[in-house]
């Protein structure tokens, strides 16, 4: 177990905004950060990170916390793990209390997945430093002029040529058989046991956060039936899909140069690092796929696709690229000189060298099609029609309608066609689209079960009460330590009928306004969350005399953290839309805090009133031998009455249907 003070140093240390950064591109948006939803597809940013309150929301998903719930949800991490992965980021020293045999046996079957490979890896590339390692994966490294630093930075790797060198190393170290298997490093065909990456020099691939998913190996014989490249199985883990070689190398300084270049292979994304271009990643040698251009998406809009020189490089350019032009991203086409791919012009090149050369030589994506397709189609008019259709094609899967435009213009320029006929070949492939995406949708509607929705009087009342604590909740994580200046009414009315008033004004916290208000009425929250919540605030506004949003979240180690996010960042979501721009000027409450407070609280009594006399008439209607309904109808006068004054103090009468437009006026 983690001990609380690791725990405390870690929210302590742990800036919202810089460990959101890593895995997300954040741009300023008045006193926040806001970027695109890493849980969700979209194309405008609806995720929102607060450095001032240390907590972000992502409002497409409904997901929010800190960021160690970041981590948490992200990663998929426990709470635990989110902890080490923080501690290790700031350098802080883990201090573990003793496990009992119980917590041992709760290590769940994708975290040992996790801990085969990283031990997988950590054991490959120790066999570097072994006589066949050194003579073999060591000596090939060298040979691609891989220095010792790069070796050590990719973690790369060698897996003996033997049977079950690894496997039989794995089992004696204590891990299962089971894991190995499932992970993939190991193959396990009835009582026979082996290494799937036999006598090949290893490739760690790992996540966003730097965790070893699977692996790539490449053989070192010219063994004709085995496969040059041997990449990890799909697994629990490891989706070859969803990851690309060096993102988490080169997040950083994508996000910093705001651009991502795009390779094929692993020695490609090593030698351009090595070279200082670290900005690099590869997708493995496999097709592209949306997934993956959602990863690079995350960290910038600008990709350049670098490819070898030759015919093949050219095709392999525009392959899977309509895919990155779907998503709106800026696309770009750099191939290198005949006979040179990124890995041996890299070698070849200073980091000044080749940075000139990728910026002078991309092209944006439809330019280079259009050049490429019509050196193939010369002198060929039915080549040329296909050509003009695959490049239209690819036009029409750009979303932006400014840019569409300005690349049917430039592609007419360089097909000598005249812009009217792309125009109109435009319109028909995105209509023959359309209604090929309308059938698909009517198809699925046909095909979806139907389900009976039962609509009953409970179904179409609003949650008043749940709104009303959840506003108090809200007042105290937002303005719970302020000092306000609080106007309190006395009753004063002998006679029962005329009502007088003594206005007492006095300095007070917010949270003991709140505090006083409900603790004298013997008031408690019906959503047991919040009720928690509350209870907690109070305790660390009551000990601290100031409220840390964090203090709070660490005490329940992320359980309310997506609640608490929530509420507190609920006002952010205006800015995401730049309402006020389009006059549009929602209520900001903290423009009248003590005003606000005293509002929500006299409309909780109001409601609870409301509530108690509810209850009472039915069980007055139900006219049981056991009930006094003279005692009854007693009550329920008495609590109209104090209804009326709290009415009458409160200036306004709020009927139970209004509540809620009250609340978000």
């Amino acid at each position: 177990m983690i001990s609380r003070t690791t725990v405390d140093a870690v929210f302590d240390a742990a800036r919202v905004e810089e460990v959101i950064g890593d895995f997300v591109q954040l741009k300023k948006s008045g006193s926040n950060f806001k970027g695109l939803s890493p849980f969700t597809e979209e194309r405008s940013p609806s995720f929102m990170v607060s450095p001032v309150k240390q907590i972000w929301k992502d409002f497409s998903s409904g997901k929010g916390g800190n960021a160690v719930t970041f981590i948490m949800e992200h990663e998929h991490f426990t709470f635990p793990e989110a902890i080490k992965w923080l501690a290790k980021k700031y350098g802080i020293e883990i201090e573990e209390t003793q496990q009992t045999d119980e917590q041992k046996q709760v290590q769940n079957e994708k975290e040992s997945m996790f801990l085969v490979s990283k031990y997988a890896a950590d054991w490959f590339h120790g066999q570097l430093k072994t006589d066949e390692g050194k003579a073999i994966g060591y000596s090939y490294f060298k040979e691609r002029g891989f220095t010792d630093e790069t070796i050590d930075y990719f973690q790369l790797g060698y897996n003996p040529d033997q049977w079950s060198a690894f496997t039989d190393a794995a089992i004696k170290a204590g891990y299962q058989l089971e894991f190995l298997n499932k992970t993939g490093v190991s193959i396990v065909k009835e009582d026979k046991k082996f290494d799937r990456f036999k006598g090949r020099v290893m490739f760690p691939i790992r996540s966003l956060s730097g965790r070893v998913l699977g692996f790539g190996g490449r053989i070192l014989n010219n063994e004709k039936k085995a496969a040059k490249y041997l990449n990890s199985p799909q697994s629990e883990i490891y989706d070859k899909s969803n990851v690309l070689y060096g993102i988490y190398e080169a997040k950083q300084a994508i996000a910093k140069e705001d651009l991502c270049y795009l390779v094929e292979g692993y020695t490609d994304v090593i030698q351009l690092h090595q070279a200082g271009v670290k900005n690099v990643v590869s997708s493995s040698g496999t097709a592209l796929t949306s997934q993956q251009i959602r990863l690079i998406q995350r960290l910038t809009k600008n990709i350049t696709v670098l490819y070898d020189g030759d015919a093949a490089g050219m095709r392999a350019a525009i392959r899977g690229t309509d895919l990155i032009l779907e998503t709106g991203m800026n696309v770009r086409v750099c191939t290198f000189p005949d006979g040179e791919d990124p890995d041996s012009f890299a070698k070849s090149h200073t980091e000044s060298e080749i940075v000139d050369f990728l910026t002078n030589n991309a092209r944006d994506f439809i330019s280079f099609k259009s050049n490429l397709l019509k050196e193939e189609a010369a002198g060929d008019p039915i080549k040329k029609a296909d050509m003009i259709r695959d490049i239209v094609n690819s036009i029409a899967k750009i979303p932006d309608d400014i840019s569409r435009e300005i690349y049917v213009r430039e592609s007419a320029a360089i097909l000598d066609i005249g812009e009217d006929v792309l125009f109109s070949t435009l319109a028909q492939v995105r209509n023959s689209g359309l209604m090929e995406q309308k059938k698909k949708q009517v198809k699925e509607k046909a095909q979806a079960p139907m389900t009976k929705v039962e609509i009953s009087p409970e179904n179409l009342n609003v949650d008043r009460r749940g709104l009303l604590e959840r506003s108090i909740i809200a007042i105290l994580l937002l303005y719970g330590g302020k000092d306000e200046v609080f106007e309190d009414e006395y009753i004063q009315d002998g006679s029962g009928v005329e009502v007088e008033y003594e206005t007492v004004k006095g300095e007070q916290r917010v949270y003991e306004k709140i505090y006083m208000d409900l603790h004298s009425d013997e008031i408690k929250f019906a959503n047991p969350d919040f009720q928690a919540i509350y209870t907690k605030i109070i305790d660390v506004l009551l000990l601290e005399q100031k409220l840390d949003v964090q203090l709070i979240l660490s005490a329940f180690e992320g359980q309310y953290a997506s609640v608490i996010a929530d509420i507190t960042m609920s006002d952010d979501k205006y800015s995401l839309h730049d309402w006020e721009r389009n006059q549009i000027f929602p209520k900001h409450k903290d423009q009248s805090v003590s005003e606000y407070t005293s509002q929500v609280l006299l409309h909780f009594r109001q409601f609870l009133i409301y509530d108690l006399v509810e209850n009472i008439n039915r069980i007055i209607a139900k006219n049981s031998p056991e009930i006094d309904n003279q005692e009854a109808l007693r009550q329920v006068m008495d609590y109209n009455l104090l209804r009326t004054k709290i009415d009458l103090k409160n200036r306004t009468v709020i009927p139970s249907d209004g509540l809620s437009r009250f609340l978000f006026s």
